[in-house]
């Protein structure tokens, strides 16, 4: 590995550590959801019925299953989401987003946005992004 290439995956590796700890401690001092159920809030936000299976839910939150669960329940008691068999085959099950849900994450998105615009985009010109993003998907999709 040349001193550029090693310089360039540390530097990564810094960032994939530090921007999810500083975003967590954004929306924590304004009050709001934690990242990791910010997160599976926006994933069910976006799926078809505001449904997903816990499977795929933990896996487009880059979490386990088990990991997922937790988060799930505690959700569940704040009665942000419900869960429901899965009707294709009665075993699974899925997480549905509730209307309190939604309103909690719409409550959270704007201090999340601030964070990442601020942690993030406020650091990289316009005309950067897409390339940046073209590079990072590439990473992404062969990881």
């Amino acid at each position: 590995m040349t001193a550029t290439e090693e310089d360039f995956v540390r530097t990564l590796g810094r960032v994939m550590s530090a921007l999810p700890r500083g975003v967590e401690q954004d929306m924590a001092r304004e009050g709001r959801l934690p990242l990791s159920e910010y997160t599976a809030l926006m994933h069910l936000s976006e799926a078809d019925g505001r449904t997903m299976r816990m499977s795929e839910l933990a896996l487009a939150s880059n979490l386990s299953l088990s990991g997922m669960t937790r988060i799930v329940q505690r959700l569940e008691k704040r009665e942000l989401v419900a869960r429901a068999k899965c009707d294709a085959d009665g075993r699974g099950w899925n997480a549905v987003l509730t209307d309190a849900g939604l309103a909690a994450l719409e409550d959270s998105w704007p201090v999340h946005l601030a964070s990442v615009r601020r942690r993030v985009l406020d650091h990289l010109p316009d005309e950067d992004l897409p390339r940046l993003t073209e590079v990072l998907k590439r990473i992404a999709d062969t990881a």
